[in-house]
């Protein structure tokens, strides 16, 4: 599943409510990074490797939009892919009732208000 985790802090984007379009990005050996705020943003070409490799394993689970190392993480076989989930047992219950809703939030294609709006964590409101 493709979610958005800001690739300096580890910050799942939906979770904080961050659209893509809303995103800082910065683009390193031809791939687009997206970042919680250009403070990540600007610490990430400071060092791409150190935190590509810091948030490279990371997971979002797709019920709670918590972050998790993904050897932490719970796998549940959906259909013909990979879910993973936090340990909670409540939210992979949860997920099975409206599977649909969360893989579309979790890659962003539902809105979400998320913990801090749509303005983001450090970006300036329009």
């Amino acid at each position: 599943m493709d979610t958005i985790i800001c690739t300096t802090c580890g910050c799942s984007l939906v979770r904080l409510g961050i659209s893509k379009d809303k995103a800082s990005t910065r683009t390193y050996e031809g791939k687009t990074h997206f970042f919680c705020c250009d403070g990540c943003a600007d610490l990430f070409v400071t060092d791409p490797g150190k935190y590509m490799k810091e948030t490279s394993d990371l997971i979002v689970c797709p019920t709670c939009l918590a972050e998790k190392p993904r050897q932490w993480a719970t796998k549940v076989n959906v259909g013909e892919r990979d879910v993973y989930f936090c340990r909670c047992p409540h939210c992979a219950d949860l997920f099975q009732q409206d599977p649909d809703f969360y893989i579309k939030r979790l890659e962003g294609a539902v809105p979400n208000e998320g913990v801090l709006g749509h303005d983001g964590c450090c970006i300036a409101p329009e």
